[in-house]
């Protein structure tokens, strides 16, 4: 049960971070709206849901590192297939927490007030 709840919170930080960044670098809905699709379908591609990571080009690999869902699949198969817990997921669930702070300072960095 903790494990899950730590799984969803982390994921979802994790995910909402992304959202935040995009929304910091556009000027208008439509724009976030566009570049979103522009950015989560390579990072679903890259999650290894689709595809498996190992079968995909040494530069690609690397680049997974920075993407929270491939994180995000080891622990859900992690906890729904095998049955293990926090304790042995807790470097992926540390890097899903890593991936969200880095991505809100650099949105909180970006972050501009305007009176539109």
């Amino acid at each position: 049960m903790v494990s899950q709840f730590s799984l969803n919170y982390v994921t979802n930080l994790a995910e909402r971070t992304q959202g935040i960044l995009i929304s910091t670098l556009c000027s208008t809905q439509q724009q976030a709206f566009a570049t979103n699709f522009f950015v989560i379908n390579p990072l679903f591609t890259l999650s290894g849901f689709s595809f498996p990571i190992s079968s995909m080009p040494d530069v690609l690999q690397w680049l997974t590192y920075l993407n929270p869902l491939r994180y995000f699949l080891i622990v859900i198969r992690g906890t729904f297939l095998k049955g293990i817990g926090v304790g042995i997921l807790w470097p992926d669930l540390l890097a899903m927490a890593a991936i969200a702070a880095v991505l809100l300072a650099v949105s909180i960095l970006r972050f501009r007030k305007s009176l539109e």
